[in-house]
C-alpha cells in the first residue's frame, strides 16, 4: 500500500503503541559471609528465610557451644521485615566439594546413575552403618538420603525422593519427590531433564572473577544433581511398545542409600568466633581475605543484580582490605549501597567517627551502636549494625517507596532488636551525624530506633543522604533497563519516542508518589545532533530534583499577652 498521496484522497494510517513492554527486573539484597552448608562461593538467589534453611543450612557448634552465623542473623531479620529476594554469598576457606550417592543399583546389581549434593563440605556426607528403622548414623538434619520407589521395567520409570538425613523408615522426612522418570536421554522425563546435571565453579581470568557451569540441563532439585548415568536406556521400547530385554536391567531397584566423599571442613580444626568476640584475624571462622573472591565476583553487574550488600562480620579498622573492596564494587557499579561496620564491639564514639573520616562515598553507609538481639539458638548476642538494617531497607520498600528515608518512628524501628549497646544522648548524636555516622538512638516508649540516613559522602549535597542515593538507583536500575532494548535498533524519532513514551510515564509516577519534586526528560534533535547520530550514539539527558527530607524541625512557640491578636 502507497504511504504517499500523489493524487487527492484520504490515507489512512496507522501507528502500534500498544506494545506491552516488560516488566525491568527488581533488585534485591545480597549478603556475603559463611554457613553451615549450600554451595560455596556461587551466588545463590533466595525468596524466604525458609529457603535460606533448606539451602544454606542454621546454627553450628564451635567450642562445644551452638553459634548462629552473621549470615543467617541477617537473612532471619530481612525476610521478617518484607524482604522478597536475597542473594546469598557463602564464604567459606579451603576447599569444598559435594558428596556422591551410594550404591543407586540397577537390576543388573551394577550402578544405575549417580547423584551429587549441591551443598559442599564434610556436613554432607550422610553415608554409615544404618541403625533399626533404616536410621543413618551420620544422618543429619543439615545432609540428605536418597530413595527409589516404584521401579518398573515394563514403563522403564522409577520415582526418586530426597529425604532430610536424620528421618527413619517409620518417619519419613521427604524434601523432593520426582515421580515417573526414566533413564532414555531420548524421553521428555529423562532423569537429567527432571532433576539437572549442572556444576558451578568460580574461575579468573586475569583480575576478572566468573562463574563456570558444566552441565546440560538446568538444575531444578535444590538438592542434589545428577553427575553421572551409567545405564541410558536408549530407545526403551520396540517398534510394538514393549520394553527391550536388553534394557531392563538397567532400571534401577528399590531402595535407599546416602552420600559420601564430600570434603572440606567448616572450621579446620580452629575455634571460630563469633560475634562481639570477632577479631582481626578469625571472622566466624575465616579470615578477611576469605571474601576476596566472592567481593569480585559479585562486581559483575549484568550477572547480579542487587541494590543493597553487606557483610556482617567484616569492619573497616579490623578488615580494611575487603570492606574497602566491597565499597570500591559498589562505586564501580554504581547501582548499589553498601552497609558497612566501621569497627568491632565496645568502641567510643571517637573511634568510630575516626574511622567514618576515611571514607567519603555516596554508595555506602554506616551505623552505630552494635545491637543485641535473639538469635535462632535461643542465646541472646550481639550483632553489628549491618547485620539488621537490611530489614529497615527492606521494611521501608515494602511500607513506602526506595526514596523514603529508611530512618524514623515510622520506619527506622528496629522491632527485633532487644537494645543497642550504648543509649545515645542528643549530642552522641549530634557527633555522629556530622561524621556523617547514622546513629541508632533509644526512645523510652519507642524502642530502638534508626535515627540518620546519611551516606559516607563528605561533601554537602542530594547525594549524601541514603534516600536520594537510593531513588538514584531505583531509578537508573529501571531506565537503563528500559534503554538496553533500544541498542541496535534505527536511531531514529521513532526510537526516541519510544523511550519517551516509557520513560515520563514512570517518573510521572513516582513525582505522584513523593519520589521527586519535578523532572524533565530530553531526547530529540536538540541533543542528538548530526554529527552524535553519526557516531552511533543516542543521548538522553534526564533532569531531577529529587525530594528532600524533614530531619531538622524548627517549632517556634510565641507566647502573646492577653487580648492580643493573631498574625494573619
Amino acid at each position: 500500500m502507497a504511504e504517499t498521496l500523489l493524487s487527492p484522497g484520504v490515507l489512512a494510517r496507522e501507528t502500534d503503541q500498544s506494545f506491552i513492554q516488560g516488566q525491568p527486573i527488581q533488585a534485591g539484597a545480597a549478603i556475603l559471609g559463611p554457613a553451615s552448608k549450600g554451595p560455596v562461593g556461587i551466588p545463590t538467589l533466595v525468596t524466604s528465610y525458609s529457603e535460606y534453611q533448606a539451602i544454606f543450612g542454621s546454627d553450628v557448634t564451635s567450642g562445644s557451644q551452638q553459634h548462629e552465623y552473621l549470615t543467617q542473623t541477617s537473612a532471619n531479620n530481612y525476610f521478617s521485615q518484607g524482604g522478597t529476594s536475597l542473594l546469598v554469598t557463602r564464604v567459606q576457606s579451603g576447599s569444598f566439594t559435594g558428596a556422591s550417592s551410594t550404591s543407586i543399583l540397577n537390576g543388573d546389581a551394577a550402578s544405575s546413575f549417580t547423584l551429587e549434593t549441591l551443598t559442599e563440605g564434610e556436613i554432607a556426607n550422610s553415608s554409615g552403618s544404618e541403625g533399626s528403622n533404616n536410621t543413618l548414623e551420620n544422618g543429619s538434619k543439615d545432609n540428605i538420603r536418597w530413595e527409589i520407589q516404584g521401579s518398573n521395567i515394563n514403563n522403564g520409570t522409577f520415582s526418586l525422593l530426597i529425604r532430610r538425613g536424620d528421618d527413619s523408615s517409620k518417619q519419613k522426612n521427604v524434601l523432593e519427590t520426582f515421580q515417573d522418570i526414566s533413564l532414555d536421554p531420548k524421553a521428555s522425563n529423562y532423569i537429567s531433564k527432571v532433576i539437572g546435571d549442572t556444576s558451578y565453579s568460580v574461575a579468573q581470568d586475569g583480575t576478572d572473577y566468573y562463574v563456570k557451569s558444566n552441565g546440560t540441563y538446568v538444575n531444578k532439585s535444590k538438592y542434589v544433581r545428577v553427575s553421572a548415568v551409567s545405564t541410558p536406556t536408549v530407545d526403551y521400547f520396540d517398534n510394538n511398545g514393549t520394553a527391550k530385554a536388553a534394557l531392563t536391567g538397567s532400571i534401577p531397584a528399590d531402595g535407599s542409600g546416602s552420600f559420601t566423599g564430600a570434603t572440606g571442613t567448616l572450621f579446620d580444626g580452629q575455634e571460630a568466633l563469633f560475634n562481639d568476640a570477632i577479631t582481626s584475624a578469625n571472622v566466624q571462622g575465616l579470615s578477611q581475605l576469605d571474601y576476596t573472591q566472592s567481593i569480585n565476583l559479585l562486581s559483575n553487574k549484568d550477572e547480579y543484580r542487587y541494590n543493597l550488600i553487606t557483610a556482617p562480620g567484616l569492619n573497616y579498622t579490623d578488615h580494611g582490605t575487603a570492606v574497602n573492596l566491597l565499597v570500591s564494587t559498589v562505586e564501580s557499579r554504581q547501582d548499589a549501597i553498601a552497609v558497612i561496620d566501621l569497627d568491632g564491639y565496645d568502641n567510643t564514639i571517637g573511634t568510630i567517627t575516626s574511622a567514618a573520616s576515611g571514607f567519603d562515598s555516596s554508595y555506602a553507609a554506616t551505623y552505630w551502636p552494635w545491637l543485641q538481639t535473639l538469635n535462632t539458638t535461643g542465646q541472646t548476642v550481639w550483632v553489628p549494625a549491618s547485620a539488621m538494617i537490611p530489614g529497615v531497607y527492606a521494611f521501608t520498600d515494602k511500607s513506602s517507596d526506595a526514596w523514603f528515608a529508611p530512618a524514623g518512628l515510622t520506619r527506622g524501628a528496629l522491632g527485633n532488636v532487644i537494645k543497642a549497646e550504648r543509649k545515645l544522648t542528643s549530642g552522641n548524636r549530634d557527633t555522629l551525624y556530622a561524621a556523617n555516622v547514622n546513629p541508632i538512638a533509644t526512645f523510652p516508649g519507642s524502642g530502638v530506633v534508626v535515627f540518620g540516613q546519611k551516606t559516607l559522602q563528605k561533601r554537602s549535597s542530594a547525594l549524601d543522604r541514603v534516600n536520594v542515593r537510593r531513588l538514584l538507583i531505583e531509578l537508573k536500575n529501571y531506565i537503563s533497563q528500559i534503554a538496553d532494548n533500544l541498542v541496535f535498533e534505527q536511531n531514529s524519532i521513532a526510537t526516541r519516542n519510544s523511550f519517551l513514551t516509557q520513560v515520563n510515564p514512570y517518573l510521572e509516577g513516582i513525582q505522584q508518589r513523593q519520589g521527586l519534586y519535578a523532572f524533565k526528560v530530553v531526547m530529540d534533535e536538540t541533543n542528538n545532533t548530526a554529527d552524535v547520530v553519526d557516531r552511533n550514539e543516542l543521548v538522553g539527558q534526564i533532569y531531577l530534583q529529587p525530594t528532600k527530607t524533614a530531619e531538622f524541625i524548627l517549632l517556634d512557640f510565641n507566647v502573646l499577652p492577653t487580648g492580643a491578636t493573631f498574625p494573619a
